[in-house]
């Protein structure tokens, strides 16, 4: 699976070039969500914005993202989502379930707001 991976101090931001997101490559997509996670970052924003086409297995990868960073007060976004994706997100109403943003611009300001409003939760 070719990527592109960029580590700011607050997420990461990871980014498939692949134009499908299928049973071929959602295990690697897996495995490398789960590597970032262990790596000690708790926050990831997923760039789908080159991914054309997923399948049930991408959406299961997309699962186990939002499962795996949102475990420990972490946040997955998932940004420059493409048509054919969003309709079929919509269809299995994983639109309701999964972070969806509409660029990187979106998913850092959401990043900060999460981490405003977990530093206060923390604190009381």
């Amino acid at each position: 699976m070719k990527y592109s991976i960029d580590k700011k101090e607050q997420y990461v931001v990871f980014t498939p070039m692949e134009e499908k997101l299928d049973s071929i490559l959602a295990p690697a997509l897996k495995s490398e969500l789960l590597t970032v996670h262990a790596e000690g970052y708790s926050n990831l924003v997923l760039d789908m914005s080159q991914v054309k086409y997923v399948d049930s297995s991408g959406l299961s990868a997309l699962l186990v993202g939002d499962r795996e960073f949102g475990k420990n007060g972490g946040i997955f976004l998932i940004s420059g989502i493409q048509n054919h994706v969003m309709k079929l997100l919509k269809i299995s109403m994983l639109d309701k379930k999964l972070n969806l943003v509409n660029n990187l611009e979106e998913a850092g300001e959401a990043i900060f707001i999460h981490e405003i409003e977990n530093g206060e939760e923390e604190e009381d």
